[in-house]
């Protein structure tokens, strides 16, 4: 499904870790954006929607007792360091990146406007959104998807540690069968932890296809932008 002009990647902040259980491995960052700058260099326009699971994850705290609100919110203020973290990264490497934070913290970021994020995109710049859709009760799965509405972006890819949607954990079922496309709708019926519903929803309302690879072996992103590599689609059109 090659041929895209502007894109989303999503990342779960744990792909950040590296091999460590906590935190942000500087060499796992790096390698990452080597991956986005492959991609970049291409001339498609990138956006990003990085996790905060690697720091703090709202969910987990308020099953241990935290206000679910509260929790949330730090949440997404770990988001925040993951996006600098990327942003960092990237310049690093050359490529001209911005952060736009849901929540407003002006000294760190620019505030999410969309206007702007457009323009920064036109312009080439690679456009970090961080903090979710800065509000409680929502995962960045659904401000990842949220904002690839608003971006008008042609796919949202999704990076993970497996190679595409499987009808089982293949990490637990050895003949777990990985599904070359999969209709929006098997996935919320099934329950195929493609992401939450609020995005695949999303993602089905507007149109927008969820391309599903494991970002952990190098190279596949450009492969998969490119149409090559190993990937599951999520449309509307697929059979099931």
């Amino acid at each position: 499904m090659p041929g895209f002009k502007r894109i989303l990647l999503k990342l779960s902040g744990e792909v950040l870790m590296g091999q460590g259980a906590y935190g942000i491995d500087p060499e796992q960052v790096a390698r990452i954006a080597g991956e986005v700058k492959a991609v970049h260099d291409t001339g498609v326009e990138l956006c990003v929607v990085v996790g905060g699971g690697n720091i703090f994850r709202g969910l987990a705290a308020a099953a241990k007792g935290f206000d679910r609100g509260s929790a949330d919110y730090m949440g997404m203020l770990a988001t925040v360091m993951n996006a600098l973290a990327m942003q960092n990264a990237l310049e690093n490497i050359g490529v001209v990146t911005r952060v736009q934070s849901a929540i407003p913290m002006p000294s760190v970021c620019e505030p999410y406007i969309r206007r702007r994020a457009e323009r920064h995109l036109e312009k080439g710049r690679v456009v970090i959104f961080a903090a979710g859709t800065g509000n409680p009760f929502f995962t960045t799965d659904t401000g990842a998807a949220l904002r690839a509405a608003e971006m008008n972006c042609d796919a949202l890819f999704k990076g993970t540690s497996v190679d595409g949607v499987y009808d089982a954990d293949p990490k637990q079922v050895a003949t777990a069968l990985r599904y070359e496309k999969v209709s929006y709708s098997k996935v919320l019926a099934d329950n195929l932890k493609v992401m939450d519903a609020s995005a695949v929803s999303m993602c089905r309302d507007n149109d927008i296809p969820i391309i599903v690879f494991n970002i952990r072996e190098p190279g596949t992103l450009l492969a998969v932008v490119q149409g090559e590599g190993t990937s599951t689609i999520v449309t509307g059109d697929a059979n099931g």
